[in-house]
């Protein structure tokens, strides 16, 4: 695989975190705060770290979202829910939830922002903290179950090839847009 670009250098920025006190914030009041933090143009959107297999599954899916968008085939109005889809390589957004999304059961989770946002800064107003061990981290069997890439696609590649089965999901997203499944937004 190619290398990625430096980490400075890229608009897509991503970081591990957790809660300051188990169970606070809850996942409701997580999910307030991160709809009022992702009001604007730029992308905000936070994951159940064990449904991240690493910066490559993020980054591409960041990339089919804009090329998607640009080409007027937008799926849902907010950009961070359309981000799911394509980070959990579905096409409907219930199902796209229960594969990345957070829950009460969430320990680690992954903030993703575009820049200009600062990470500090939304890791402040969403009410985590920074865990380095929850990103990046290795592709595991957990992911992949999580991301519905079962035991015989798995038996297909070796071990460390896993992390190409997640960009296989997230690229068959983008056929399946181009066939169809993805509907223009209507322009207001």
């Amino acid at each position: 695989m190619a290398p990625l670009p430096p980490t400075e250098s890229r608009t897509l920025q991503a970081v591990g975190a957790r809660r300051r006190t188990p169970g606070e914030p809850t996942s409701s009041e997580l999910v307030r705060r991160l709809r009022a933090e992702s009001a604007g143009e730029a992308l905000v959107a936070v994951f159940d770290a064990r449904s991240i297999a690493g910066e490559r599954h993020l980054l591409s899916a960041w990339a089919h979202l804009g090329r998607s968008r640009q080409r007027g085939e937008s799926r849902l109005r907010v950009r961070g829910a359309e981000y799911s889809l394509w980070v959990a390589g579905d096409d409907q957004l219930p199902r796209a939830l229960q594969k990345v999304g957070i829950s009460d059961d969430t320990e680690t989770f992954v903030v993703v922002a575009e820049r200009p946002r600062t990470l500090a800064s939304l890791l402040e107003a969403l009410g985590l903290v920074d865990e380095p061990s929850a990103y990046p981290r290795p592709v595991d069997e957990g992911t992949l179950d999580r991301l519905g890439v079962g035991p015989e696609e798995r038996r297909t590649v070796p071990r460390e090839a896993w992390e190409g089965l997640v960009l296989e999901r997230v690229a068959l997203l983008e056929l399946s847009a181009a066939h169809g499944g993805g509907a223009p937004t209507p322009k207001h």
